[in-house]
């Protein structure tokens, strides 16, 4: 029996040994690294939320790209229908000044007169069909659209109000590609 009772004692010194051996180890490990476990789960929470934060950061970058493409592409063909209006207006001035020739003009001139009205029109239609449009210059002078090139006295315009046109203005869509060029009353 007092073997047994030895071999208890000796198993239970062991035990108890290799309990205190591995608190030890545990709070060495800890004091080596200075950092507790409440330490790196803060850390944990931390990444977690800064990761979270880049990611909405990301979507928001994707959503404003995507936005900025959709854009450009709606626009492409904006510096095409700028570059269109320089002949549509010569076109336009052409007509006026034939119609002040009418009254002496022959054949060959009414003829001139109707290719142009015609090749007007079909810029007209292709404006329409890519969304360009003339800037009204009826009324109220807008600085959002108009450029006032000059001001005029003018009895029968109100003051602030368009008395003429000098250059048509167009839009496409939204957005102004050239503002019209006006006259306002004083």
């Amino acid at each position: 029996m007092s073997e047994d009772l030895k071999k208890e004692e000796v198993c239970e010194d062991c035990e108890n040994q290799e309990q205190t051996l591995d608190e030890e180890e545990t709070s060495q490990e800890q004091d080596e690294s200075g950092v507790s476990i409440e330490d790196l789960q803060t850390q944990i929470a931390q990444l977690k939320d800064e990761n979270l934060r880049e990611h909405a950061d990301f979507e928001n970058i994707k959503k404003r790209l995507e936005k900025e493409k959709y854009q450009a592409i709606s626009y492409a063909h904006e510096q095409f229908a700028r570059d269109l209006l320089p002949i549509i207006d010569a076109l336009e001035n052409a007509l006026v000044g034939n119609a002040k020739q009418e009254a002496n003009s022959d054949e060959v001139v009414k003829k001139y007169k109707e290719g142009i009205e015609l090749t007007i029109e079909q810029f007209h239609k292709c404006f329409e069909k890519h969304q360009v449009k003339p800037v009204s210059c009826e009324g109220e002078f807008d600085p959002n659209v108009h450029e006032a090139i000059m001001k005029v006295d003018s009895k029968e315009v109100k003051s602030g109000h368009i008395v003429q046109t000098l250059q048509k203005g167009y839009t496409i869509k939204d957005r102004v590609l050239r503002p019209a060029m006006v006259s306002i009353a004083k």
